[in-house]
Protein backbone atom coordinates (compact mmCIF):
# COMPACT_ATOMS: atom_id res chain seq x y z
CA UNK A 1 0.00 0.00 0.00
CA UNK A 2 1.06 3.61 -0.53
CA UNK A 3 -0.12 7.03 0.60
CA UNK A 4 -1.83 9.27 -1.95
CA UNK A 5 -1.78 13.03 -2.55
CA UNK A 6 -4.68 14.52 -4.51
CA UNK A 7 -3.99 17.81 -6.30
CA UNK A 8 -5.81 19.91 -8.85
CA UNK A 9 -4.14 19.92 -12.27
CA UNK A 10 -5.87 22.99 -13.70
CA UNK A 11 -7.21 26.17 -12.00
CA UNK A 12 -9.26 24.44 -9.32
CA UNK A 13 -12.90 23.30 -9.17
CA UNK A 14 -11.97 20.02 -10.87
CA UNK A 15 -14.09 17.85 -8.58
CA UNK A 16 -11.50 17.02 -5.91
CA UNK A 17 -14.15 16.68 -3.22
CA UNK A 18 -15.85 13.73 -4.89
CA UNK A 19 -12.57 11.99 -5.72
CA UNK A 20 -11.20 12.46 -2.20
CA UNK A 21 -14.47 11.13 -0.79
CA UNK A 22 -14.28 8.16 -3.17
CA UNK A 23 -10.71 7.43 -2.07
CA UNK A 24 -11.29 8.10 1.62
CA UNK A 25 -13.20 4.85 2.01
CA UNK A 26 -9.84 3.08 1.61
CA UNK A 27 -7.76 5.65 3.49
CA UNK A 28 -7.57 5.85 7.25
CA UNK A 29 -6.43 9.47 7.61
CA UNK A 30 -7.25 12.48 5.41
CA UNK A 31 -4.98 15.54 5.62
CA UNK A 32 -5.51 19.10 4.37
CA UNK A 33 -2.06 20.62 3.80
CA UNK A 34 -2.52 24.15 2.38
CA UNK A 35 -5.00 26.93 1.66
CA UNK A 36 -7.78 28.20 3.86
CA UNK A 37 -11.54 28.59 3.76
CA UNK A 38 -11.22 30.00 0.25
CA UNK A 39 -11.27 26.37 -0.91
CA UNK A 40 -14.56 24.66 -1.64
CA UNK A 41 -15.19 20.93 -1.91
CA UNK A 42 -18.66 19.62 -2.63
CA UNK A 43 -19.49 16.03 -1.69
CA UNK A 44 -22.71 14.20 -2.54
CA UNK A 45 -23.31 11.25 -0.20
CA UNK A 46 -26.56 9.28 -0.37
CA UNK A 47 -28.23 12.27 -1.98
CA UNK A 48 -27.08 14.67 0.75
CA UNK A 49 -24.82 17.56 -0.33
CA UNK A 50 -21.98 18.63 1.95
CA UNK A 51 -20.09 21.83 1.13
CA UNK A 52 -16.77 21.92 2.93
CA UNK A 53 -14.19 24.69 3.03
CA UNK A 54 -11.79 24.06 5.90
CA UNK A 55 -12.80 20.60 7.02
CA UNK A 56 -11.01 17.71 5.27
CA UNK A 57 -13.38 15.60 3.21
CA UNK A 58 -12.70 12.60 5.43
CA UNK A 59 -15.00 13.95 8.16
CA UNK A 60 -18.00 12.91 6.06
CA UNK A 61 -16.86 9.27 6.37
CA UNK A 62 -15.84 9.54 10.03
CA UNK A 63 -12.15 9.17 9.11
CA UNK A 64 -9.42 10.77 11.20
CA UNK A 65 -9.15 14.18 9.54
CA UNK A 66 -6.22 16.54 9.95
CA UNK A 67 -5.83 20.25 9.25
CA UNK A 68 -2.09 20.58 8.76
CA UNK A 69 0.26 23.44 9.55
CA UNK A 70 0.31 24.51 5.89
CA UNK A 71 -3.31 25.69 6.17
CA UNK A 72 -4.29 29.12 7.49
CA UNK A 73 -7.36 28.91 9.72
CA UNK A 74 -10.05 31.43 10.55
CA UNK A 75 -11.15 30.06 13.96
CA UNK A 76 -14.63 31.55 13.69
CA UNK A 77 -15.11 30.12 10.21
CA UNK A 78 -13.97 26.69 11.43
CA UNK A 79 -16.42 26.65 14.32
CA UNK A 80 -19.21 27.88 12.01
CA UNK A 81 -18.46 25.09 9.51
CA UNK A 82 -18.42 22.44 12.26
CA UNK A 83 -21.81 23.74 13.39
CA UNK A 84 -23.19 23.77 9.86
CA UNK A 85 -22.38 20.12 9.15
CA UNK A 86 -23.68 19.21 12.63
CA UNK A 87 -27.07 20.52 11.49
CA UNK A 88 -26.82 17.95 8.68
CA UNK A 89 -26.30 15.20 11.24
CA UNK A 90 -22.50 15.06 11.01
CA UNK A 91 -20.76 15.37 14.40
CA UNK A 92 -17.15 16.57 14.11
CA UNK A 93 -15.53 15.78 17.46
CA UNK A 94 -11.88 16.13 18.58
CA UNK A 95 -11.59 12.38 18.09
CA UNK A 96 -12.30 12.87 14.37
CA UNK A 97 -10.66 16.26 13.68
CA UNK A 98 -7.10 17.26 14.58
CA UNK A 99 -5.83 20.81 14.05
CA UNK A 100 -2.07 21.37 13.91
CA UNK A 101 -1.08 23.48 16.90
CA UNK A 102 1.45 25.40 14.77
CA UNK A 103 -1.20 26.51 12.27
CA UNK A 104 -1.43 30.25 11.53
CA UNK A 105 -4.71 31.97 12.41
CA UNK A 106 -6.66 34.32 10.15
CA UNK A 107 -7.86 37.32 12.18
CA UNK A 108 -10.64 39.82 11.34
CA UNK A 109 -8.25 42.52 10.17
CA UNK A 110 -6.75 40.09 7.64
CA UNK A 111 -10.15 40.01 5.95
CA UNK A 112 -10.32 43.81 6.05
CA UNK A 113 -6.90 44.16 4.44
CA UNK A 114 -7.72 41.57 1.78
CA UNK A 115 -10.84 43.47 0.73
CA UNK A 116 -9.21 46.91 0.84
CA UNK A 117 -6.33 45.77 -1.35
CA UNK A 118 -8.62 44.08 -3.85
CA UNK A 119 -10.77 47.21 -4.12
CA UNK A 120 -7.67 49.38 -4.65
CA UNK A 121 -5.90 46.99 -7.02
CA UNK A 122 -6.94 48.75 -10.25
CA UNK A 123 -5.94 46.88 -13.39
CA UNK A 124 -4.40 43.84 -11.65
CA UNK A 125 -7.40 42.57 -9.75
CA UNK A 126 -6.49 39.09 -8.50
CA UNK A 127 -10.01 37.95 -7.76
CA UNK A 128 -9.44 36.85 -4.17
CA UNK A 129 -12.28 35.56 -2.01
CA UNK A 130 -11.61 38.45 0.44
CA UNK A 131 -11.33 36.03 3.34
CA UNK A 132 -7.94 37.10 4.62
CA UNK A 133 -5.96 34.14 3.34
CA UNK A 134 -3.22 36.15 1.57
CA UNK A 135 -2.57 38.61 4.43
CA UNK A 136 -2.43 35.72 6.92
CA UNK A 137 0.22 33.95 4.84
CA UNK A 138 2.14 37.24 4.62
CA UNK A 139 2.22 37.47 8.42
CA UNK A 140 3.30 33.84 8.65
CA UNK A 141 6.27 34.45 6.34
CA UNK A 142 6.94 37.75 8.12
CA UNK A 143 7.27 35.82 11.42
CA UNK A 144 4.63 37.85 13.20
CA UNK A 145 1.60 35.51 12.95
CA UNK A 146 -0.63 34.35 15.78
CA UNK A 147 -0.80 30.54 15.83
CA UNK A 148 -3.19 28.04 17.39
CA UNK A 149 -0.73 27.18 20.18
CA UNK A 150 -0.67 30.85 21.25
CA UNK A 151 -4.28 30.51 22.39
CA UNK A 152 -3.01 28.39 25.32
CA UNK A 153 -0.76 31.22 26.57
CA UNK A 154 -2.57 34.54 27.21
CA UNK A 155 0.66 36.45 27.87
CA UNK A 156 2.24 35.16 24.66
CA UNK A 157 -0.98 35.91 22.78
CA UNK A 158 -0.95 39.54 23.95
CA UNK A 159 2.69 39.95 22.96
CA UNK A 160 2.02 38.44 19.52
CA UNK A 161 -1.05 40.59 18.92
CA UNK A 162 0.81 43.78 19.89
CA UNK A 163 3.63 42.93 17.49
CA UNK A 164 1.18 42.09 14.73
CA UNK A 165 -0.76 45.33 15.19
CA UNK A 166 2.40 47.42 15.02
CA UNK A 167 2.53 46.25 11.41
CA UNK A 168 -1.17 46.29 10.56
CA UNK A 169 -2.04 49.61 12.19
CA UNK A 170 0.71 51.29 10.17
CA UNK A 171 -0.88 49.86 7.02
CA UNK A 172 -4.33 51.01 8.11
CA UNK A 173 -3.09 54.53 8.80
CA UNK A 174 -1.67 54.62 5.31
CA UNK A 175 -5.01 53.47 3.91
CA UNK A 176 -6.91 56.03 5.96
CA UNK A 177 -8.93 53.57 8.04
CA UNK A 178 -9.36 53.20 11.80
CA UNK A 179 -6.70 51.38 13.77
CA UNK A 180 -7.35 48.05 15.49
CA UNK A 181 -7.83 47.76 19.23
CA UNK A 182 -5.55 45.04 20.59
CA UNK A 183 -7.70 44.48 23.68
CA UNK A 184 -10.70 43.63 21.52
CA UNK A 185 -8.72 41.17 19.38
CA UNK A 186 -7.28 39.39 22.42
CA UNK A 187 -10.70 39.24 24.06
CA UNK A 188 -12.26 37.70 20.95
CA UNK A 189 -9.47 35.13 20.63
CA UNK A 190 -9.62 34.14 24.29
CA UNK A 191 -13.40 33.74 23.97
CA UNK A 192 -13.15 31.31 21.08
CA UNK A 193 -10.04 29.51 22.39
CA UNK A 194 -11.99 26.95 24.50
CA UNK A 195 -13.87 25.89 21.35
CA UNK A 196 -10.74 25.60 19.20
CA UNK A 197 -8.14 24.13 21.55
CA UNK A 198 -9.84 20.72 22.03
CA UNK A 199 -9.02 20.05 18.36
CA UNK A 200 -5.39 21.23 18.62
CA UNK A 201 -2.76 18.50 18.45
CA UNK A 202 0.90 17.82 17.73
CA UNK A 203 -0.05 16.77 14.21
CA UNK A 204 3.39 15.98 12.79
CA UNK A 205 3.94 13.47 15.62
CA UNK A 206 0.47 11.94 15.22
CA UNK A 207 1.01 11.50 11.48
CA UNK A 208 4.42 9.94 12.00
CA UNK A 209 2.84 7.41 14.35
CA UNK A 210 0.10 6.41 11.90
CA UNK A 211 2.60 6.26 9.03
CA UNK A 212 4.84 3.91 11.02
CA UNK A 213 1.80 1.79 11.82
CA UNK A 214 1.25 1.32 8.08
CA UNK A 215 -2.04 3.21 7.92
CA UNK A 216 -3.01 4.77 4.61
CA UNK A 217 -2.89 8.57 4.44
CA UNK A 218 -4.74 10.64 1.87
CA UNK A 219 -3.37 14.18 1.38
CA UNK A 220 -6.13 16.51 0.17
CA UNK A 221 -5.04 19.53 -1.84
CA UNK A 222 -7.06 22.69 -2.34
CA UNK A 223 -7.12 25.01 -5.37
CA UNK A 224 -4.78 23.67 -8.09
CA UNK A 225 -1.32 23.70 -9.64
CA UNK A 226 -1.95 26.66 -11.95
CA UNK A 227 -2.90 28.72 -8.89
CA UNK A 228 0.35 27.83 -7.10
CA UNK A 229 2.17 30.94 -5.85
CA UNK A 230 5.39 29.79 -7.58
CA UNK A 231 4.23 27.70 -10.52
CA UNK A 232 0.87 29.22 -11.41
CA UNK A 233 -0.30 32.17 -13.50
CA UNK A 234 1.32 34.72 -11.21
CA UNK A 235 0.09 37.17 -9.93
CA UNK A 236 -3.37 35.67 -10.55
CA UNK A 237 -2.73 32.89 -8.05
CA UNK A 238 -3.52 31.89 -4.49
CA UNK A 239 -1.13 32.65 -1.61
CA UNK A 240 0.18 29.15 -0.95
CA UNK A 241 1.99 26.33 -2.69
CA UNK A 242 -0.72 24.08 -4.08
CA UNK A 243 1.52 21.49 -5.75
CA UNK A 244 2.10 17.99 -4.39
CA UNK A 245 5.47 18.91 -2.89
CA UNK A 246 3.58 20.94 -0.27
CA UNK A 247 1.89 17.80 1.11
CA UNK A 248 4.95 16.98 3.22
CA UNK A 249 5.79 20.54 4.26
CA UNK A 250 2.19 21.40 5.07
CA UNK A 251 1.61 18.34 7.26
CA UNK A 252 4.97 17.78 8.95
CA UNK A 253 5.86 14.57 7.13
CA UNK A 254 8.87 14.03 4.90
CA UNK A 255 8.48 14.04 1.10
CA UNK A 256 8.99 10.27 1.00
CA UNK A 257 5.66 9.86 2.79
CA UNK A 258 3.76 10.77 -0.39
CA UNK A 259 3.82 7.68 -2.56
CA UNK A 260 1.35 8.38 -5.39
CA UNK A 261 0.28 11.76 -6.73
CA UNK A 262 -3.19 11.79 -8.29
CA UNK A 263 -4.01 14.86 -10.36
CA UNK A 264 -7.62 15.92 -10.89
CA UNK A 265 -8.63 17.46 -14.21
CA UNK A 266 -11.95 18.22 -15.84
CA UNK A 267 -12.60 16.98 -19.36
CA UNK A 268 -12.74 20.68 -20.22
CA UNK A 269 -11.29 23.74 -18.43
CA UNK A 270 -12.72 26.31 -16.03
CA UNK A 271 -11.39 29.25 -14.11
CA UNK A 272 -12.85 31.59 -11.47
CA UNK A 273 -11.79 35.22 -11.31
CA UNK A 274 -9.18 37.12 -13.27
CA UNK A 275 -6.12 35.90 -15.11
CA UNK A 276 -5.06 34.36 -18.43
CA UNK A 277 -7.17 31.58 -19.93
CA UNK A 278 -5.99 30.63 -23.45
CA UNK A 279 -8.84 28.22 -24.28
CA UNK A 280 -11.70 30.29 -22.85
CA UNK A 281 -14.92 30.15 -24.86
CA UNK A 282 -17.06 33.27 -24.82
CA UNK A 283 -19.77 31.82 -27.03
CA UNK A 284 -22.74 29.46 -26.85
CA UNK A 285 -20.51 26.41 -26.39
CA UNK A 286 -18.79 27.97 -23.38
CA UNK A 287 -22.13 29.01 -21.93
CA UNK A 288 -23.47 25.51 -22.49
CA UNK A 289 -20.53 23.91 -20.70
CA UNK A 290 -21.14 26.22 -17.74
CA UNK A 291 -24.84 25.42 -17.59
CA UNK A 292 -24.49 21.64 -17.97
CA UNK A 293 -21.53 21.52 -15.60
CA UNK A 294 -23.23 23.80 -13.04
CA UNK A 295 -20.13 25.92 -12.98
CA UNK A 296 -20.57 28.14 -9.97
CA UNK A 297 -18.00 28.46 -7.16
CA UNK A 298 -18.74 26.44 -4.01
CA UNK A 299 -17.41 29.21 -1.76
CA UNK A 300 -18.15 32.39 -3.70
CA UNK A 301 -21.05 31.45 -5.96
CA UNK A 302 -19.23 33.19 -8.82
CA UNK A 303 -19.80 31.92 -12.36
CA UNK A 304 -16.77 30.05 -13.69
CA UNK A 305 -15.25 30.86 -17.05
CA UNK A 306 -15.31 27.79 -19.34
CA UNK A 307 -13.20 26.57 -22.24
CA UNK A 308 -11.76 23.58 -24.06
CA UNK A 309 -9.36 21.12 -22.41
CA UNK A 310 -5.83 22.56 -22.35
CA UNK A 311 -3.45 19.61 -22.67
CA UNK A 312 -0.39 21.87 -22.60
CA UNK A 313 -1.32 23.25 -19.20
CA UNK A 314 -2.24 19.86 -17.73
CA UNK A 315 0.98 18.31 -19.06
CA UNK A 316 2.88 21.07 -17.28
CA UNK A 317 0.97 20.26 -14.08
CA UNK A 318 1.84 16.58 -14.48
CA UNK A 319 5.54 17.42 -14.56
CA UNK A 320 5.54 20.04 -11.78
CA UNK A 321 3.54 17.83 -9.40
CA UNK A 322 5.08 14.48 -10.30
CA UNK A 323 1.58 13.24 -11.14
CA UNK A 324 1.42 9.47 -11.62
CA UNK A 325 -2.19 9.34 -12.78
CA UNK A 326 -5.14 11.62 -13.55
CA UNK A 327 -8.72 11.48 -12.34
CA UNK A 328 -10.67 12.89 -15.28
CA UNK A 329 -13.99 14.39 -14.18
CA UNK A 330 -17.18 15.70 -15.78
CA UNK A 331 -16.84 13.72 -19.00
CA UNK A 332 -20.64 13.71 -19.20
CA UNK A 333 -20.72 17.51 -19.63
CA UNK A 334 -19.32 17.00 -23.15
CA UNK A 335 -22.22 14.71 -24.15
CA UNK A 336 -24.00 15.86 -27.29
CA UNK A 337 -21.20 17.92 -28.81
CA UNK A 338 -20.52 17.03 -32.45
CA UNK A 339 -16.92 18.22 -32.24
CA UNK A 340 -14.61 18.68 -29.29
CA UNK A 341 -11.43 20.70 -29.42
CA UNK A 342 -8.28 20.11 -27.38
CA UNK A 343 -5.43 22.59 -27.06
CA UNK A 344 -2.25 20.78 -28.12
CA UNK A 345 0.13 23.75 -28.25
CA UNK A 346 0.46 27.52 -28.20
CA UNK A 347 1.69 30.19 -30.53
CA UNK A 348 3.42 33.26 -29.14
CA UNK A 349 4.34 36.05 -31.54
CA UNK A 350 4.17 33.53 -34.39
CA UNK A 351 6.44 30.95 -32.74
CA UNK A 352 5.32 27.51 -31.53
CA UNK A 353 5.42 26.98 -27.78
CA UNK A 354 4.94 23.71 -25.88
CA UNK A 355 4.54 25.08 -22.36
CA UNK A 356 2.78 27.87 -20.48
CA UNK A 357 5.27 30.76 -20.16
CA UNK A 358 6.05 32.42 -16.83
CA UNK A 359 5.84 36.04 -17.96
CA UNK A 360 2.61 37.90 -17.32
CA UNK A 361 2.43 39.51 -20.76
CA UNK A 362 3.39 36.25 -22.48
CA UNK A 363 0.68 34.33 -20.63
CA UNK A 364 -1.91 36.84 -21.75
CA UNK A 365 -0.70 36.74 -25.36
CA UNK A 366 -0.42 33.00 -26.07
CA UNK A 367 -2.84 31.65 -28.66
CA UNK A 368 -4.10 28.05 -28.46
CA UNK A 369 -3.41 25.55 -31.23
CA UNK A 370 -6.34 23.12 -31.43
CA UNK A 371 -6.87 19.57 -32.51
CA UNK A 372 -10.48 18.69 -33.31
CA UNK A 373 -11.90 15.34 -32.18
CA UNK A 374 -15.21 13.70 -32.96
CA UNK A 375 -17.84 14.08 -30.27
CA UNK A 376 -20.60 11.68 -29.24
CA UNK A 377 -24.37 11.87 -29.06
CA UNK A 378 -24.85 9.08 -26.50
CA UNK A 379 -24.99 9.80 -22.77
CA UNK A 380 -21.99 8.98 -20.59
CA UNK A 381 -23.67 10.18 -17.41
CA UNK A 382 -23.51 7.58 -14.67
CA UNK A 383 -21.28 5.15 -16.57
CA UNK A 384 -19.34 2.83 -14.28
CA UNK A 385 -17.39 0.77 -16.81
CA UNK A 386 -15.57 1.25 -20.12
CA UNK A 387 -18.20 -0.88 -21.87
CA UNK A 388 -20.85 1.75 -21.11
CA UNK A 389 -18.92 4.52 -22.90
CA UNK A 390 -19.28 5.46 -26.57
CA UNK A 391 -16.24 4.57 -28.69
CA UNK A 392 -15.57 8.23 -29.46
CA UNK A 393 -15.60 9.10 -25.75
CA UNK A 394 -12.97 6.41 -25.15
CA UNK A 395 -10.90 7.83 -28.02
CA UNK A 396 -11.13 11.27 -26.41
CA UNK A 397 -9.83 9.95 -23.08
CA UNK A 398 -7.01 8.00 -24.76
CA UNK A 399 -5.94 11.07 -26.75
CA UNK A 400 -5.82 13.14 -23.58
CA UNK A 401 -3.56 10.50 -22.00
CA UNK A 402 -1.16 10.80 -24.92
CA UNK A 403 -1.10 14.58 -24.83
CA UNK A 404 -0.60 15.03 -21.08
CA UNK A 405 1.88 12.14 -20.84
CA UNK A 406 0.07 10.48 -17.93
CA UNK A 407 -2.57 7.75 -17.66
CA UNK A 408 -6.16 8.35 -16.63
CA UNK A 409 -6.46 6.37 -13.40
CA UNK A 410 -10.09 7.25 -12.62
CA UNK A 411 -12.92 8.56 -14.76
CA UNK A 412 -15.85 10.40 -13.18
CA UNK A 413 -19.17 10.54 -15.04
CA UNK A 414 -21.44 12.35 -12.55
CA UNK A 415 -21.30 14.02 -9.11
CA UNK A 416 -22.45 10.75 -7.51
CA UNK A 417 -19.67 8.96 -5.68
CA UNK A 418 -20.20 5.55 -7.29
CA UNK A 419 -20.33 6.87 -10.85
CA UNK A 420 -16.59 6.37 -11.19
CA UNK A 421 -14.60 4.09 -13.48
CA UNK A 422 -11.40 2.80 -11.90
CA UNK A 423 -8.50 1.94 -14.19
CA UNK A 424 -5.65 2.12 -11.68
CA UNK A 425 -5.93 2.01 -7.89
CA UNK A 426 -3.79 4.87 -6.50
CA UNK A 427 -3.36 3.09 -3.16
CA UNK A 428 -1.93 0.02 -4.92
CA UNK A 429 -0.02 1.72 -7.74
CA UNK A 430 3.35 3.34 -7.00
CA UNK A 431 3.44 4.93 -10.43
Amino acid sequence: MTNVAVVGAQWGDEGKGKIVDWLSERAEIVVRFQGGHNAGHTLVVDGKVYKLSLLPSGVVRGKLSVIGNGVVVDPWALIEEIGRVAEQGLAVTPDVLKLAENTTLILPFHRDLDAMREDASGVIRIGTTRRGIGPAYEDKVGRRAVRVCDLREPATLRMKVDGLLAHHNALRRGLGVAEINGDEICRALLEIAPRILPYADNVWLRLDEVRRAGKRILFEGAQAAMLDVDHGTYPYVTSSNTVAGQAGTGSGLGPGSVGYVLGIAKAYTTRVGSGPFPTELQDEIGQGLGERGREFGTVTGRRRRCGWFDAVMVRQSVKVNGIAGIALTKLDVLDGLKEIKVCVGYRLEGAALGHFPAGMAAQAAVEPVYETLEGWSESTQGARSWSELPATAIKYVRRIEELIEAPVALLSTSPEREDTILMRDPFEDRG
